[in-house]
């Protein structure tokens, strides 16, 4: 049977709110909540409903030591930059997640672990919720992974461990089983590491479901298509996400409707942890799928449902400092422009006359010049498909013995929401059954994106448009998204206003926020890390370097100094 543990979280809510009557916001050692929507019980939901990750149990994360002995969960994780969640009674940061009931529960992910940011300025922090994290993820994954790999190799280190977790007769093998898993995926990590505030998720999405899912039992492993995690993007902001006609930095999800924000909510699942080993079983769909999609599968629609409404009520956070109006003016009349005179409206403002759905916004998914990596990764991978061989979206051919990456994600996202939509009537009868003309009415939102025709309001989908070729967002909260560009490889909005060749080629990364550049100070003390960008454009491979810091180059050479400016302080008001 499948795993669907839903989390009572009311508790939890009821907690937090309690908390912050007791710990007043005026406090200098509590973070400022801008508003943006979510009450208290909006914000402990967000922190910490279940999707569906599976960690580990949550009593080995709890038994688990750091190297110094100290137990792993101690301070909250903070030191990896995640956030202390004073509603979370297992001392779990925000985003981080305890489902089930003891000793059964498991610990897991969920999207605020990576969409709720911190910054620093004037002494005081401000909390974003549904901003890109400053969390450095891949030294969370290396930690954890030795940290397991200390208790099966070390006697003393698993009699402590084995003492404080329910008795098992097959603990050590089932650590073991946990660690070949875990450490074969994060073979991927690259070195130099990604840093805070950046991860390549697609290609951990990707090596998670091709490398650890679809192989042979016990450990369902294929190695060889875990290949290198060398595509880091930064995190997106979440407010306004579910009003994109096409989402992903790519734009290859199609997005406006609660179903396909499904689509673009479960792959993410599938990538922070999810247990899915889908299986054939031609009599489980006849006709249909040919695959069990569901029975062996952690993710959790309830919460995934629940986390989208939340998400939907997330703001953009308003600029907490004073502006200067007279500047903003000068501001938002150059927004107003054409790019080829500095503007940014054609790109980045609000446009409902050309959008694929009815209410949602215009996204376009255009080359400007950016880092190449990312979209070479989701274009172009290829993998063994394994388990799913065979299996096929409707109006679409069965996936070949090696496919793409990304058909292999799209059949197992869509033909998961396909049967789990389906009546039990078409699981399981004989008869003689296509999705093609049967696709119950929830679903009829994928007919066109599954149709390999295309069908956007007349135009076609992103997969025509040019190469390397990247969303662009509504600007609304961009101040609170640094750093810039898709692979985050621009401190501040004022160094993206210069040409590329003039950008800086290293910085720190951190929480400390610059109020006048709008984006990364400078100086930073949370992390010693340093990014070290591609600088060289017209060297041969630097575009596709994953860390170029080229391209979009709007506005750097067209406007003056005075006239950016002036554009800062529009863009920090919106």
């Amino acid at each position: 049977m499948r795993e669907l543990i839903p989390r009572a979280i009311l508790p939890a809510a009821l907690i937090f709110g309690a908390l912050m009557q007791a710990c007043p916001l005026a406090r200098a050692d509590q973070p400022i909540f801008l508003d943006q929507g979510l009450s208290d019980v909006d914000r402990a939901n967000f922190y910490g409903q279940d999707q569906g990750s599976r960690i580990m149990p949550l009593s080995w994360l709890k038994a688990l030591k750091q190297a110094n002995g100290h137990p792993f969960l101690e301070d909250s994780l903070s030191r990896y930059g995640y956030l202390p969640n004073p509603g979370d009674e297992n001392g779990l940061p925000v985003g981080f997640t305890a489902a089930g009931t003891p000793p059964l529960a498991f610990a897991g992910m969920t999207c605020s672990a990576c969409h709720t940011r911190q910054l620093s300025a004037e002494g005081r922090d401000y909390r974003i919720d549904g901003g890109p994290a400053i969390a450095d993820w891949q030294s969370f994954s290396l930690d954890l992974d030795a940290a397991v790999n200390r208790v099966i190799n070390n006697d003393a280190e698993f009699q402590s461990f084995a003492s404080a977790v329910p008795p098992s007769g097959m603990l050590r093998e089932d650590l073991k089983l946990w660690y070949e898993r875990y450490h074969a995926w994060i073979s991927a990590f690259p070195n130099p590491p990604w840093g805070p505030a950046r991860m390549d998720a697609v290609s951990m999405i990707f090596g998670r479901l091709a490398g650890l899912d679809i192989g042979p039992p016990p450990t369902y492993l294929i190695e060889k298509n875990i290949a290198a995690a060398d595509a880091p993007v930064r995190y997106p902001f979440l407010w306004n996400a579910s009003k994109q006609d096409w989402t992903q930095w790519t734009g290859f999800a199609p997005n406006g409707t609660d179903i396909l924000g499904l689509f673009r909510n479960l792959g993410q699942v599938y990538g922070v942890y999810a247990s899915f080993h889908p299986k054939m079983d031609w009599f489980h769909i006849p006709n249909v799928i040919g695959f069990d999609f569901l029975d062996n599968n952690s993710a959790n629609f309830d919460g995934l449902g629940k986390l989208e409404q939340l998400i939907k009520k997330i703001r953009p956070p308003k600029w907490p400092w004073p502006i200067d109006e007279s500047l903003r003016a000068k501001g938002e009349a150059i927004f107003q422009r054409p790019p080829e005179q500095g503007g940014c409206v054609q790109c980045h403002g609000i446009n409902t006359s050309d959008s694929c759905l009815p209410g949602t916004w215009r996204t376009p998914v255009k080359d400007v010049g950016t880092d190449s990596r990312n979209w070479s990764v989701v274009k172009k991978r290829q993998v063994d498909t394994g388990a799913l061989k065979g299996a096929r979206l409707p109006f679409n051919p069965p996936l070949k013995e090696k496919d793409s990456a990304g058909s292999l994600l799209g059949v197992a996202v869509i033909d998961t929401i396909i049967e789990e939509n389906l009546p039990l009537s078409m699981r399981s009868s004989p008869g003689d059954i296509t999705l093609e003309v049967q696709l119950p009415p929830q679903l009829k939102d994928f007919e066109g994106f599954l149709n390999t025709q295309g069908n956007c309001a007349g135009r076609p989908p992103p997969a025509k448009d040019p190469e390397n070729a990247y969303e662009a967002r509504v600007l609304e909260g961009i101040w609170a998204a640094a750093p810039y560009l898709h692979n985050g490889s621009v401190p501040t909005l004022w160094e993206l206003l210069k040409p590329a060749k003039e950008r800086v080629a290293s910085f720190k990364v951190g929480p400390a926020y610059d109020l006048k550049d709008v984006g990364l100070a400078v100086e930073q003390t949370k992390f010693n890390f340093t990014l070290n960008t591609t600088a060289d454009c017209d060297q041969k491979g630097a575009r596709d370097s994953g860390n170029s810091h080229c391209g979009h180059e709007y506005g750097t050479t067209q406007l003056k100094d005075d006239e950016k400016r002036a554009l800062l302080e529009y863009l920090k008001t919106l």
